[in-house]
């Protein structure tokens, strides 16, 4: 998963830390369908840049449940897992898309 990663323009995330997002926006809730029915499961979060559209910086979240409400609306439960770097950016059917690389963390002793 590094090629047209998917990603949510929005707040910062880390990796381990739970973030849970309230998904109301037409474009995000076909990202979300998209990234459940292909079984990834997986996106890319990253903070807004004016110049750029998103930061070059980000934070891979792992969905663990959503929850479909009959409006369209979700509540996605989700956890930050590595961090990336964007090579490439771009959109797909309204919401931005990544070329992207993990960083390794080492580890502290």
């Amino acid at each position: 998963l590094n090629k047209n990663v998917p990603i949510f323009v929005c707040t910062m995330a880390y990796p381990t830390v739970p973030c849970p997002l309230h998904i109301f926006e037409p474009c995000y809730r076909l990202m979300i369908r998209r990234c459940m029915e292909t079984g990834t499961k997986q996106f890319g979060m990253c903070i807004s840049d004016p110049l750029k559209g998103f930061a070059d910086y980000g934070c891979i979240l792992e969905i663990r449940n959503v929850e479909f409400f009959a409006d369209g609306r979700s509540v996605v439960d989700s956890i930050g897992k590595r961090r990336f770097k964007v090579i490439q950016h771009s959109q797909r059917d309204g919401y931005n898309t990544a070329d992207i690389e993990y960083i390794e963390d080492q580890q502290v002793n």
